[in-house]
């Protein structure tokens, strides 16, 4: 059962850049707990972005969202250059 068209330029190779939304502030001195994701408040949330190499990371990323106790909002893959949500600018996806 196909689930949508594959996108050609994708690469495996390179990381996928996500946004992780959590409810609650945390200041960017947690940026090297996250492995140097960037680290911006929007509001009542936090908004943790950058490249994740793959889906192991991702979920390692997410076990620390956990630990914190602060609860997850949304998980979603963003594209360089384009806008990560309201308000929040451009994604910051030069951090590794």
């Amino acid at each position: 059962m196909p689930c949508g068209p594959l996108d050609p330029r994708a690469d495996p190779s390179q990381p996928v850049a996500y946004q992780i939304r959590i409810t609650g502030q945390l200041g960017s001195r947690w940026a090297d707990w996250f492995e140097g994701l960037a680290i911006t408040v929007d509001g009542g949330d936090t908004l943790i972005t950058g490249p994740v190499v793959d889906q192991a990371a991702l979920h390692g990323v997410l076990k620390r969202v956990r630990d914190l106790g602060m609860p997850l909002v949304s998980v979603s893959p963003v594209e360089p250059g384009l806008p990560t949500a309201l308000g929040t600018g451009q994604a910051d996806v030069s951090a590794t």
